[in-house]
Protein backbone atom coordinates (compact mmCIF):
# COMPACT_ATOMS: atom_id res chain seq x y z
CA UNK A 1 0.00 0.00 0.00
CA UNK A 2 1.33 3.44 -0.84
CA UNK A 3 0.36 7.01 0.04
CA UNK A 4 2.08 10.09 -1.30
CA UNK A 5 3.22 12.93 0.96
CA UNK A 6 4.58 16.27 -0.17
CA UNK A 7 7.69 17.16 1.87
CA UNK A 8 8.95 20.34 0.29
CA UNK A 9 7.79 22.17 -2.77
CA UNK A 10 9.49 19.74 -5.16
CA UNK A 11 9.90 16.64 -3.00
CA UNK A 12 7.52 13.86 -2.15
CA UNK A 13 7.65 10.68 -0.11
CA UNK A 14 5.90 7.51 -1.26
CA UNK A 15 5.77 4.86 1.49
CA UNK A 16 5.04 1.31 0.30
CA UNK A 17 4.53 -1.20 3.07
CA UNK A 18 4.89 -4.93 3.54
CA UNK A 19 3.34 -6.49 6.63
CA UNK A 20 4.29 -9.99 7.79
CA UNK A 21 1.12 -11.29 9.46
CA UNK A 22 2.85 -14.29 11.08
CA UNK A 23 5.72 -12.28 12.58
CA UNK A 24 3.90 -8.97 13.29
CA UNK A 25 6.69 -7.07 11.57
CA UNK A 26 6.44 -4.27 9.07
CA UNK A 27 8.68 -3.04 6.29
CA UNK A 28 8.25 0.33 4.61
CA UNK A 29 10.18 1.33 1.53
CA UNK A 30 9.93 5.12 1.16
CA UNK A 31 10.27 6.20 -2.44
CA UNK A 32 11.11 9.67 -3.71
CA UNK A 33 9.38 9.59 -7.10
CA UNK A 34 6.20 7.70 -8.00
CA UNK A 35 4.03 4.85 -6.83
CA UNK A 36 4.58 2.48 -9.76
CA UNK A 37 4.40 -1.28 -10.20
CA UNK A 38 8.18 -1.38 -10.48
CA UNK A 39 8.48 0.50 -7.16
CA UNK A 40 5.92 -1.80 -5.49
CA UNK A 41 7.80 -4.95 -6.49
CA UNK A 42 11.15 -3.41 -5.55
CA UNK A 43 9.64 -2.74 -2.11
CA UNK A 44 8.65 -6.40 -1.79
CA UNK A 45 12.10 -7.46 -3.01
CA UNK A 46 13.79 -5.25 -0.41
CA UNK A 47 11.58 -6.72 2.31
CA UNK A 48 12.52 -10.22 1.15
CA UNK A 49 16.25 -9.44 1.13
CA UNK A 50 16.32 -7.49 4.43
CA UNK A 51 13.71 -9.35 6.50
CA UNK A 52 11.87 -12.16 4.74
CA UNK A 53 14.77 -14.44 3.86
CA UNK A 54 16.15 -14.11 7.39
CA UNK A 55 12.80 -14.98 8.97
CA UNK A 56 11.98 -17.75 6.48
CA UNK A 57 15.37 -19.09 5.28
CA UNK A 58 14.02 -22.42 4.02
CA UNK A 59 11.04 -20.97 2.17
CA UNK A 60 10.76 -21.09 -1.59
CA UNK A 61 7.19 -19.76 -1.69
CA UNK A 62 5.73 -16.32 -1.04
CA UNK A 63 2.05 -15.40 -0.65
CA UNK A 64 1.14 -11.76 -1.30
CA UNK A 65 -2.22 -10.17 -0.48
CA UNK A 66 -2.66 -6.93 -2.39
CA UNK A 67 -5.31 -4.29 -2.99
CA UNK A 68 -7.13 -4.48 -6.31
CA UNK A 69 -5.90 -1.16 -7.67
CA UNK A 70 -2.96 1.17 -7.79
CA UNK A 71 0.60 0.10 -8.41
CA UNK A 72 -0.12 -3.52 -7.49
CA UNK A 73 -3.51 -3.80 -9.18
CA UNK A 74 -4.75 -7.08 -10.57
CA UNK A 75 -5.01 -5.66 -14.11
CA UNK A 76 -1.53 -4.18 -14.29
CA UNK A 77 0.65 -6.06 -16.77
CA UNK A 78 3.72 -4.24 -15.47
CA UNK A 79 2.97 -5.47 -11.93
CA UNK A 80 2.70 -9.03 -13.21
CA UNK A 81 5.87 -8.72 -15.26
CA UNK A 82 7.84 -7.29 -12.31
CA UNK A 83 6.53 -9.95 -9.91
CA UNK A 84 7.62 -12.61 -12.40
CA UNK A 85 11.09 -11.04 -12.57
CA UNK A 86 11.25 -11.15 -8.76
CA UNK A 87 10.14 -14.77 -8.80
CA UNK A 88 12.82 -15.69 -11.32
CA UNK A 89 15.61 -13.72 -9.63
CA UNK A 90 14.95 -14.94 -6.09
CA UNK A 91 13.82 -18.43 -7.15
CA UNK A 92 10.50 -18.04 -5.34
CA UNK A 93 7.10 -19.43 -6.22
CA UNK A 94 4.91 -16.37 -5.72
CA UNK A 95 1.14 -16.38 -5.35
CA UNK A 96 -0.66 -13.04 -5.48
CA UNK A 97 -4.23 -12.68 -4.16
CA UNK A 98 -6.02 -9.39 -4.69
CA UNK A 99 -8.72 -8.08 -2.40
CA UNK A 100 -11.95 -7.27 -4.24
CA UNK A 101 -12.38 -3.57 -5.15
CA UNK A 102 -13.58 -1.46 -2.23
CA UNK A 103 -12.46 -3.93 0.44
CA UNK A 104 -8.99 -2.66 1.28
CA UNK A 105 -10.30 -2.16 4.81
CA UNK A 106 -9.96 -5.94 5.19
CA UNK A 107 -6.27 -5.81 4.38
CA UNK A 108 -4.30 -6.40 7.59
CA UNK A 109 -1.66 -3.87 6.53
CA UNK A 110 -4.20 -1.08 7.07
CA UNK A 111 -5.08 -2.03 10.65
CA UNK A 112 -1.86 -3.58 11.89
CA UNK A 113 0.80 -1.42 10.25
CA UNK A 114 -0.21 1.87 8.67
CA UNK A 115 -2.70 2.81 11.39
CA UNK A 116 0.10 2.63 13.99
CA UNK A 117 2.52 4.53 11.75
CA UNK A 118 -0.14 7.24 11.41
CA UNK A 119 -0.61 7.37 15.19
CA UNK A 120 3.16 7.53 15.71
CA UNK A 121 3.68 10.53 13.43
CA UNK A 122 0.41 12.28 14.28
CA UNK A 123 1.00 16.00 14.78
CA UNK A 124 4.63 15.84 13.70
CA UNK A 125 5.67 17.78 10.61
CA UNK A 126 7.11 15.52 7.92
CA UNK A 127 9.85 17.93 6.90
CA UNK A 128 12.48 15.58 5.53
CA UNK A 129 13.07 12.01 4.42
CA UNK A 130 15.14 11.46 7.56
CA UNK A 131 12.20 12.47 9.78
CA UNK A 132 9.84 10.16 7.87
CA UNK A 133 12.21 7.17 8.03
CA UNK A 134 12.86 7.74 11.76
CA UNK A 135 9.16 8.07 12.61
CA UNK A 136 8.25 4.95 10.64
CA UNK A 137 11.15 2.97 12.13
CA UNK A 138 10.25 3.97 15.67
CA UNK A 139 6.70 2.62 15.36
CA UNK A 140 6.09 -0.11 17.94
CA UNK A 141 3.05 -1.52 19.75
CA UNK A 142 2.37 -3.38 22.98
CA UNK A 143 1.47 -6.44 20.90
CA UNK A 144 4.99 -6.58 19.47
CA UNK A 145 4.75 -4.76 16.15
CA UNK A 146 8.07 -3.37 15.01
CA UNK A 147 8.79 -1.64 11.73
CA UNK A 148 11.88 -1.15 9.61
CA UNK A 149 12.10 1.49 6.91
CA UNK A 150 14.50 2.54 4.18
CA UNK A 151 14.73 5.38 1.71
CA UNK A 152 14.60 4.26 -1.93
CA UNK A 153 16.39 6.97 -3.93
CA UNK A 154 15.69 5.46 -7.34
CA UNK A 155 13.47 7.44 -9.71
CA UNK A 156 10.69 5.24 -11.05
CA UNK A 157 9.27 6.20 -14.40
CA UNK A 158 5.50 6.55 -14.64
CA UNK A 159 3.47 5.42 -17.60
CA UNK A 160 5.46 2.32 -18.60
CA UNK A 161 3.14 0.15 -20.60
CA UNK A 162 3.54 -3.55 -21.18
CA UNK A 163 1.79 -4.56 -24.36
CA UNK A 164 0.77 -8.09 -25.12
CA UNK A 165 3.69 -8.31 -27.54
CA UNK A 166 6.43 -7.25 -25.11
CA UNK A 167 4.62 -8.61 -22.05
CA UNK A 168 4.23 -12.14 -23.33
CA UNK A 169 5.72 -13.80 -20.28
CA UNK A 170 5.32 -17.35 -19.19
CA UNK A 171 4.38 -16.97 -15.56
CA UNK A 172 6.16 -20.14 -14.58
CA UNK A 173 6.48 -19.70 -10.83
CA UNK A 174 3.95 -16.94 -10.26
CA UNK A 175 0.23 -17.41 -9.78
CA UNK A 176 -2.23 -14.55 -10.00
CA UNK A 177 -5.81 -14.76 -8.89
CA UNK A 178 -7.95 -12.20 -10.67
CA UNK A 179 -9.62 -11.36 -7.39
CA UNK A 180 -10.18 -13.25 -4.19
CA UNK A 181 -13.73 -14.37 -3.69
CA UNK A 182 -15.63 -12.73 -0.88
CA UNK A 183 -14.68 -14.51 2.29
CA UNK A 184 -14.96 -14.34 6.03
CA UNK A 185 -12.36 -11.72 6.99
CA UNK A 186 -11.66 -13.46 10.30
CA UNK A 187 -9.94 -16.25 8.37
CA UNK A 188 -7.02 -14.00 7.38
Amino acid sequence: MAMIFQIKKYQKAVPYGVYDIADNKGWVNVGISSDTAEFAVESIRQWWLKMGIKRYPDSNKLLIFADAGGSNGYRSRLWKKEVQKLSNKENLEITVCHFPPGTSKWNKIEHRLFSFISINWRGKPLLSYEVIINLISSTKTKTGLSVKARLDKKTYKKGIEVTLRNGKNKFTKTFFSRRMELYDKTQL
